[in-house]
């Protein structure tokens, strides 16, 4: 595994987040984590203890206020000695559902400021190992549920070439559960369903239902979902196929969601429910099935080209009423003209002769 790889101008500082190489994270096994770039190269791995061997991450379950002791082994692969700075900081889910690090430049509030390794940084003679102590110190005041973080080595090194620094990263996954009530639960916001329909008004079309999936309650959640769609009264429903889970949120952490139904009749009213169950896996990586949330939205599902050619014959019916209503009231005026014409010829009586 290689290390992630953040970039900046001499001098300028960068916003940009790097990615992280985190074993667990990348499901990689139990082996360490590799970093390699032309002569230098180190891995990170856990620690052998009595919180066991050859783990792929940290996890830890802790009471407000307690603490914890562990290590992070660093070996140099390289063929010089290498100094690397380490620190520990937040994580949160990118975009791409991967799990990634603050910044050391950006405010850690949870793991990043509760881990403190006993150094800043450590120097690995070539081929050599060099364990990094490290407390995990939970404060009184601390809010039960998951946070999870990471603890990293950092090598930063002068690319003349391109005039840039290149930062580069290699850490190890933190898990951690604050004793307390928990309240796993997700979600289901801003449901909408499109309709996507064919020019042939009696075939069927596409429908699109989209919504975030957000994590409200105080543990790390994944879940399984399913999406159907249907006419009124529950008729003609579709049903989605091979919905993505998504990834394991933290707490307050969304995740957008845009599922593709086909075969969707025109019902002219669709009905779009989307329901999740929640994932909650344990220490131990036993996972446990929550009661499944639910949302419903209502969208429209016209056969636009049959609207259309009802509108048209609409339209002609409405002008051919229009029309013979014009033409009867025109008739009438003219025999209503022709009436009072001959009421006032009879009522002149009959015209003198001239001799």
């Amino acid at each position: 595994m290689y290390p992630s790889v953040t970039r900046w101008k001499t001098r300028l500082r960068t916003t940009a987040l790097s990615l992280l190489a985190v074993v667990a994270a990348v499901g990689v096994g139990a082996g360490p984590a590799l970093a390699a770039d032309g002569n230098v190269a180190w891995t990170v791995r856990t620690a052998s203890n009595g919180y066991g061997e050859a783990r792929s991450s940290y996890s830890y379950n802790v009471n407000p206020g307690g603490a914890v002791e562990d290590a992070m082994v660093v070996a140099n692969r390289g063929p010089a000695p290498l100094t690397l700075a380490v620190y520990a900081a937040d994580g949160f889910t990118t975009d791409a559902g991967q799990l990634d690090l603050l910044t050391k430049d950006t405010r850690s509030v949870a793991i990043g400021a509760w881990v403190k390794a006993t150094a800043s940084s450590v120097v690995v003679q070539p081929g050599k190992t060099a364990q990094v102590p490290f407390t995990v110190r939970v404060p009184e005041n601390a809010t039960p549920g998951d946070y999870v973080g990471g603890i990293l080595t950092t090598l930063t090194q002068a690319d003349q070439a391109e005039g840039i620094n290149v930062d580069r990263r290699l850490g190890i996954r933190i898990k951690l559960r604050v004793g307390g009530e928990l309240k796993p639960n997700l979600a289901i916001e801003n449901l909408h369903v499109t309709y996507d329909g064919p020019t042939n008004p009696f075939s069927k079309g596409d429908a699109t239902v989209t919504y975030q999936v957000h994590n409200v309650g105080n543990a790390a959640l994944s879940g399984e979902q399913a999406v159907t769609v249907s006419g009124p009264f529950g008729l003609l429903r579709v049903r989605a196929t091979d919905v993505a889970a998504p990834p394991e949120l933290l707490p307050g952490e969304s995740w957008n969601v845009s599922v593709p139904l086909h075969g969707v009749a025109p019902a002219v009213a669709l009905a779009a429910t989307a329901t999740v169950t929640p994932l909650l896996t344990d220490a131990s990586g036993s996972t446990t099935s929550l009661k499944p949330v639910q949302a419903t939205a209502h969208g429209w599902a016209l056969p636009w080209t049959l609207v259309l050619l009802l509108v048209v014959l609409v339209a002609v019916l409405v002008g051919a009423y229009l029309y013979r209503r014009r033409d009867r009231a025109q008739r009438k005026a003219r025999e209503d003209a022709r009436v009072r014409d001959a009421v006032a010829q009879a009522l002149r009586g009959p015209e003198p002769q001239t001799s």
